[in-house]
């Protein structure tokens, strides 16, 4: 190792309309697919890019550490060595210029207090794959990386101190536990789009056609998205224009039975279902149950269970699919 609001009908005080501040339960972490406390399946990206040995022990690790999403493990070991494939000084032998040492690139000190045998040969090695696997398990574990949300984004803060370290980690959890997007519909696209930003911090108020920006209110000073800014951009990106308002965007578009969702459809939640009026979440659609959206302050764009979810399921009111012709309000 290298040295609370959520998006409510209203995402902008600006407009003025009623700002709705309903603390949701926000699933699992970023890592289900960048996912949840436990992440699917591995892709067939996954299984393409990850050595047999590896994926087994990145399985193996995140299960001593209840929450701790496999997905997420995988990406660090990607990131540090590719998974042990890098040629760089210190991965087999030695250190580098940091003092770091081994796949999972650990410092002496740092090895020294969360070192595993993860093989049970005896011995703690962080040069064992193995045995480094199971400690950046057992030190991500340590900084709450099993607790989800934010815990787990700060857990990969602190393994690397670095807020674009933590991006790139995110976004490739969810490349090894997200099914990829096929196809050059816009649907696609806007998928796409979304993924993109994993990882990027919540911001009331913030987001757009354009990107991320810095919100209102309690999101002042914070650059990212609220839950309508972020489906907003994502599907500007496959030339759709939506209104900046979840309650809104609700109405934009043709409604879809839920036993039809496809990915990249909208999907709304409200106080009382039955009232559109209501709505105060939106987030995008990405099949096999989950959902990429921005859930709260202190929260990051990540991907969450929607199926399955009880809150989501009680609050669930409906799903649109946005289409060329939505226009802006």
């Amino acid at each position: 190792m290298r040295a609370a609001a959520t998006c409510a009908a209203a995402c902008t005080a600006a407009l003025g309309l009623p700002l709705l501040l309903v603390l949701l339960s926000t699933g699992q972490s970023p890592a289900a697919g960048a996912g949840a406390g436990r992440a699917g399946a591995p892709t067939d990206y996954a299984k393409t890019d990850i050595p047999p040995a590896y994926l087994r022990w990145y399985l193996d690790a995140a299960n001593t550490c209840p929450g701790l999403p496999w997905n997420v493990l995988a990406a660090i070991g990607k990131t540090e060595s590719d998974h042990g494939r890098s040629t760089a000084p210190g991965v087999h032998t030695g250190e580098n210029h940091a003092g770091a040492g081994g796949p999972m690139q650990f410092l002496a000190p740092t090895w020294a207090a969360y070192g595993v045998d993860g093989d049970h040969d005896g011995r703690k090695d962080r040069y064992n794959p193995a045995d480094a696997i199971h400690g950046a398990a057992r030190l991500l574990c340590a900084n709450g990386a099993g607790k989800g949300g934010r815990h787990l984004s700060r857990a990969i803060w602190h393994y690397n101190h670095s807020d674009h370290y933590v991006r790139t980690v995110l976004a490739r959890a969810a490349r090894y536990a997200t099914p990829t997007p096929t196809g050059t519909g816009r649907a696609a696209l806007a998928v796409r789009a979304a993924l993109r930003w994993l990882g990027t911090p919540y911001s009331w108020g913030g987001g757009g056609p354009s990107g991320p920006t810095y919100g209102i209110d309690h999101g002042r000073g914070i650059k990212g998205f609220d839950c309508s800014g972020l489906t907003q951009h994502a599907w500007a990106q496959a030339g759709a224009r939506l209104p900046r308002i979840a309650a809104d965007q609700y109405h934009a578009g043709p409604h879809v039975p839920r036993s039809q969702l496809k990915p990249g459809d909208l999907l709304f939640f409200a106080t009382n279902p039955r009232n559109p009026a209501t709505i105060h979440h939106v987030g995008i659609y990405l099949g096999h149950g989950r959902m990429i959206h921005a859930p709260q302050t202190g929260d990051v764009v990540r991907i969450s269970p929607f199926t399955g979810n009880p809150t989501r399921e009680r609050q669930y009111a409906g799903a649109t699919r946005p289409t060329p012709h939505t226009t802006s309000t």
